[in-house]
């Protein structure tokens, strides 16, 4: 019988390369032991986590940004996302060439993140065929093309795909339009895209900034080790150092600032103008601090 705490708080961790250096303290020493007394990590999808907290068995989660609308009592806890403020490569929407985006009748989802659905549709709705539907899907881009004119990829399945292109296009002679998703947001607003924030249920006190306060020394602690990261990761998935190394350098952002909290309010303000997500205010108590 384990002799750790049943008090001990439950985390719901993506499962995703994206958030590595996020959790590098609960996953390496000196601290992932003394951190493993106070807190049960469980790792799932970006959807998974959302409902982890909804439905009251996890504490923390890293969750989709949209989840904030739709689970009451869901706060943010400062200073950590996954964003990007530029070209993201594992958030694609790819389609076939011959194919423009106004005239695609439908699109295959992953629906590991919400968050990334949201954003999709209303792109959609500023390309001009806001009544797409979206089919859910499993994470393969053949077979999402095989029922679908698009497809939505997230995560590594995404980065899978981007580095698999030219061995696809030789393999099959399909030419496909890859689109960055975080790219087009940007275009669009000119803001970063806010993938997920460590999302909690609503707690106060002394509790909240200890728990913050882990997190965030969680993450600059796995920014100074991007190098054992790089090398962790590239014997668990089929990609390249040098693409790895970008990734976690370069096309994710991981601190909450205050770029990103407004990316966040132009994104909830815009989900709820097209109905994709109910009207969500991003403030106090919503946001426990803007502290980074």
């Amino acid at each position: 019988m384990s002799s750790l705490p049943q008090s001990r708080l439950r985390v719901a961790a993506i499962g995703f390369l994206n958030p590595a250096p996020l959790m590098w303290d609960f996953e390496h020493p000196p601290l992932d032991a003394p951190l493993a007394q106070r807190y049960q990590i469980d790792r799932m999808s970006p959807a998974e986590c959302a409902d982890r907290l909804a439905a009251g068995s996890a504490d923390i989660g890293l969750v989709p940004i949209a989840a904030l609308a739709t689970t009451p009592g869901l706060r943010i806890l400062p200073g950590c996302t996954i964003a990007s403020k530029g070209r993201v490569r594992s958030l694609l929407l790819v389609r076939r060439a011959n194919q423009p985006l106004e005239t695609l009748r439908s699109v295959a989802a992953d629906t590991a993140s919400r968050t990334t659905l949201a954003h999709a549709r209303i792109l959609f709705a500023r390309w001009g065929n806001p009544s797409v539907p979206f089919l859910p899907a499993a994470a393969d881009l053949d077979i999402m093309l095989a029922q679908a004119d698009a497809a939505v990829l997230i995560g590594d399945p995404a980065l899978l795909a981007l580095e698999e292109r030219a061995n696809r296009f030789e393999r099959t002679g399909e030419l496909l339009v890859y689109h960055d998703l975080a790219h087009e947001w940007r275009t669009l607003t000119g803001l970063p895209f806010v993938s997920a924030v460590w999302g909690a249920t609503a707690w106060t006190g002394p509790l909240v900034e200890s728990v913050a306060e882990d997190l965030i020394q969680s993450r600059v602690h796995g920014l100074e080790n991007i190098d054992a990261l790089v090398a962790e990761w590239s014997r668990r998935i089929p990609i390249p150092e040098s693409t790895i190394r970008e990734y976690l350098t370069t096309n994710i952002h991981y601190v909450l600032d205050q770029e990103c909290i407004e990316a966040m309010r132009v994104f909830f303000r815009l989900a709820a103008e097209a109905r994709i997500l109910p009207g969500y205010d991003l403030s106090l108590p919503a946001l426990v601090s803007q502290r980074v």
